[in-house]
């Protein structure tokens, strides 16, 4: 079923107004939640509202923080989240970020103790619209998820990294992924009936590799998902080049922010990231880099295809997808509809109305 992208943001706002949050907190998390999915990356979009009432409930997740700024170092701050939620955390960062580079030419923001910060892509977005190229390493602590290379063990979470390069007269170069072979919430998307997983993107405790969700959340019984259920792991990308990175994110974002690496020991659920924010014109003049980068960009996009392939620049599938879900709805498969619907109904919400 395909949902109208406007009445899914109202409707998350309101289920977080209700669950305590205010509604410029509740609009921020309908706005970058939808915004997900209108990019394609399902696993980190409105799939999540359940989680997150669950975190917010519980108290791992706490409504209306205000980061705290712990130091000010000119080019450079320290920033705690205090376990608020990533979608007031993540934009206050970035234009922290956007702004100490604008004044220096470039800055260090380092962000600790955050909760889900979503799709790291968006804060590139919105560093890149600003006229800045950032990069992006997030880690989160207390989660294991992902084996490194050569193991069967859950060391580390999914670990994301994302930059952008802002071109003008041209959409920016952005690119995001996790170190993992897939996002947990690609396994969670998968599970409740959406996109199937890649062939062997999960490894069982002896070894054997798969593509069931089980392997991670166990049992799948009911609509419930528990990450600490299963007995396998998510592998991570590309061998020992993905493992390595995912180490980088956890050093850089987790121990070097003091927001905490993934482990050993229970540790509180949250996000660490490291991010690097530069003005162009820091680095020379804006027109010669503006004219290398398209020059370059046009030599990448003119290799030949191969036999059923298509070359695509970093930011085109999400550009393309997301003027698609504007104009025909955000696809959602049903039992993750249900569990929307489910979460408004304490509250007397009717999602249907909504999203008629």
């Amino acid at each position: 079923m395909r949902i109208d992208a406007a009445g899914l943001t109202a409707y998350v706002r309101d289920i977080f107004v209700r669950e305590g949050c205010s509604e410029a907190e509740a609009s921020r998390i309908g706005q970058f939640l939808v915004a997900a999915n209108l990019t394609g990356h399902d696993s980190h979009g409105v799939i999540r509202v359940p989680r997150y009432v669950a975190w917010l409930r519980a108290g791992e997740l706490v409504a209306d923080q205000t980061p705290a700024v712990l130091v000010d170092g000119g080019a450079f701050a320290l920033v705690d989240a205090r376990y608020g939620f990533g979608q007031t955390a993540g934009p206050f960062a970035t234009d922290l970020g956007i702004a100490k580079a604008q004044e220096h030419g470039v800055s260090v923001v380092a962000l600790r103790h955050a909760g889900h910060l979503g799709r790291i892509g968006e804060w590139a977005e919105r560093a890149a619209a600003a006229g800045l190229v950032s990069v992006h390493f997030v880690n989160v602590a207390g989660s294991l998820l992902v084996a490194p290379f050569g193991s069967v063990d859950r060391r580390f979470s999914t670990n994301p990294i994302a930059a952008a390069f802002p071109v003008p007269g041209r959409d920016p170069i952005v690119l995001d992924f996790a170190t993992s072979a897939v996002a947990e919430g690609k396994v969670l998307v998968a599970s409740q009936g959406g996109k199937p997983l890649p062939a062997d993107v999960l490894i069982e405790p002896d070894g054997r590799l798969s593509a069931d969700p089980a392997t991670l959340f166990g049992p799948l019984d009911g609509p419930e998902r528990d990450n600490q259920k299963g007995a396998g792991a998510i592998r991570a990308f590309g061998e020992h080049k993905g493992s390595g990175l995912s180490l980088m994110c956890e050093l850089l974002a987790g121990a070097l922010t003091g927001s905490g690496t993934a482990g050993p020991g229970q540790r509180r659920v949250c996000n660490g990231m490291l991010s690097l924010y530069m003005t162009p014109k820091a680095f020379g003049s804006d027109d010669a880099i503006a004219a290398e980068a398209r020059s370059y960009l046009d030599f990448f996009a003119s290799a030949q295809p191969a036999p059923g392939g298509a070359v695509l620049l970093p930011g085109e599938p999400e550009r393309r997808m997301k003027a698609e879900r504007l104009a025909e709805g955000v696809p959602l498969p049903a039992p993750v509809w249900e569990t929307l619907l489910a979460a408004g109904r304490p509250h007397g919400l009717d999602g249907q109305a909504y999203c008629a």
